[in-house]
């Protein structure tokens, strides 16, 4: 394959209600729909998932989007890509950028399906059709509030909650959770918002039976959480500081884990993800799918990966309408008692709604990478 053009919707997407997390408040989803053109017209898809402000990680989608234009695509231009897991390989010399490399290399994943009458399910090595997926709630002005929430996402059918946490809102609106539903699945996820000097609060949650604490401690440390994994009964999961194998196996050489929450956007695209998902069931060490309240296109490349074996706990992959009231591909995820449907249609198996891309359009970017 050789990719002719690059063209780079940029896109706002308004968020059904405002997602509230140790980091801040979001109230709308910006990124930037990536579309590539091979010489003979094929198109491939994939979303650059930096946020607006550096908070999650280093990159935001202004940031990515250079390092996307000028750095990333011209070691593309001329060149014949016999698949896609050389995009690893062309990317190598420019350093982190992580999600920046993400959304071309999941674009040519879908090309690569396309043009090979496959489905990216079952080029990643996924055989399930249905998988368990999860629900994130924001942390909620009070604890009724979070109760009705929870109450809702249960009688979907969701069986598995993350709650995110803060210093303040942690401990109590745990305990209503635990409560109200002794036997649901129940994670909390405190986007690095404690310290060492937290730790008597910590140990207290394990009292709740949570699947997980999701990354209490910075989003550069290993050590700190190897400290608290070794205090406290409750399973540890990384996240932030996941950005490559290398960091899963300094990871588990630490002791800092027992969970990762992998997302395939932030360690630099689908061939990273498939290494790490190798090197958890290797070591034993549970691995999940996350999300970046991606929309369709993200949304059907994270069922892709789902849908391999490895992934045994319910991920971060509700349907598109818990965040937003529409979406841009033209048919929305089948959900039933918990479970999503994996596309099976070529590549992602969905298609684009260009009048949805038209309603959040910011601007629209055509980059030629042919030699003609």
């Amino acid at each position: 394959m050789k990719i002719s053009q690059v063209n780079l919707y940029q896109l706002a997407m308004p968020l059904v209600t405002p997602f509230v997390t140790s980091y801040g408040v979001m109230k709308e989803k910006p990124f930037y729909l990536v579309e590539v053109v091979e010489e003979n017209g094929q198109k491939g898809y994939g979303e650059l998932e930096a946020f607006a402000v550096p908070d999650y990680t280093e990159e935001t989608s202004e940031t990515a989007y250079l390092i996307l234009k000028h750095h990333l695509l011209p070691l593309l231009k001329g060149e014949d890509i016999q698949h896609p897991r050389e995009i690893k390989e062309r990317f190598s010399s420019i350093r982190g950028n992580e999600m920046a490399k993400a959304a071309i290399e999941s674009a040519i994943w879908d090309l690569y399906g396309k043009c090979k009458h496959r489905s990216l399910a079952s080029l990643l090595g996924g055989s399930r059709q249905l998988i368990d997926v999860g629900v994130s709630i924001g942390i909620q002005e009070n604890t009724e509030t979070l109760l009705e929430l929870v109450s809702k996402y249960v009688d979907a059918g969701y069986t598995r909650v993350k709650l995110k946490i803060k210093p303040g809102f942690d401990k109590e609106p745990i305990q209503a959770i635990r409560e109200r539903y002794p036997n649901l699945t129940l994670m909390a996820d405190a986007n690095s918002a404690y310290t060492r000097s937290d730790i008597k609060l910590i140990k207290e949650l394990d009292r709740y039976q949570l699947a997980m604490i999701e990354q209490p401690f910075g989003v550069r440390d290993f050590l700190d959480h190897a400290w608290l994994q070794n205090q406290v009964q409750t399973r540890i999961c990384l996240d932030e500081n996941i950005r490559s194998l290398s960091d899963v196996q300094l990871a588990v050489a630490l002791g800092s884990c027992k969970a990762v929450n992998l997302k395939f956007s932030r360690v630099g695209g689908l061939t990273e993800a498939l290494e790490i998902i190798s090197y958890c069931d290797q070591e034993d060490l549970l691995v999940w799918c996350g999300g970046m309240l991606e929309a369709g296109v993200g949304r059907a490349h994270n069922l892709a990966l789902a849908s391999r074996s490895e992934f045994r706990f319910p991920g971060d992959i509700s349907q598109t309408s818990r965040y937003f009231e529409s979406d841009i591909v033209t048919s929305d995820f089948s959900f039933k008692e918990g479970k999503m449907s994996v596309p099976n249609g070529f590549g992602i198996g969905v298609a684009i709604d260009f009048k949805q891309v038209d309603k959040f359009l910011i601007q629209k970017e055509t980059l030629f990478l042919s030699d003609k």
